[in-house]
């Protein structure tokens, strides 16, 4: 007997929120965390993605962080902007694990969508740059 995959189809299963826990392992500061949300809500034809939580840096007092991107559909793709309209990165709809690379010169962004326990997801970036050598890995849960 085979299991079917679900992974998600369409942008529109992103919609709503999403408890976020983060991670990040810095190499020159250590291991940091963040518990928060995440909420994706329609505007027209896009998803603004809004997150929104506490970062515990080791040192010092809790921080609140915030950060938005536009999410837009293409066909089987979402295209991921920054909140001014920069092209950011993307990922493909219907697959269980998806990467994309943004380079911000001299900085390399990478990261890798794992949908495959669906709709839980996660996000792991790696990004190394001449001043930037860090992991952070998020899990989206509903």
């Amino acid at each position: 007997m085979s299991v079917e995959l679900v992974v998600p189809q369409s942008m529109a299963q992103f919609e709503g929120r999403w408890r976020l826990q983060r991670r990040i392992e810095d190499a020159a500061r250590g291991e940091m965390s963040m518990e928060g949300e995440a909420v994706l809500a329609r505007s027209g034809h896009r998803l603004v993605y809004s997150e929104t939580g506490e970062l515990m840096i080791p040192g010092q007092r809790p921080l609140t962080a915030t950060q938005r991107y536009i999410w837009q559909e293409r066909s089987d793709w979402v295209a991921i902007r920054f909140s001014d309209g920069r092209p950011f990165h993307g990922f493909p709809l219907g697959v269980a694990r998806a990467e994309a690379v943004h380079l911000c010169d001299p900085d390399r962004y990478q990261v890798s969508y794992d949908f495959s326990v669906w709709p839980d997801w996660s996000s792991e970036w790696r990004v190394t740059g001449p001043r930037k050598d860090y992991v952070m890995r998020s899990s989206y849960r509903c």
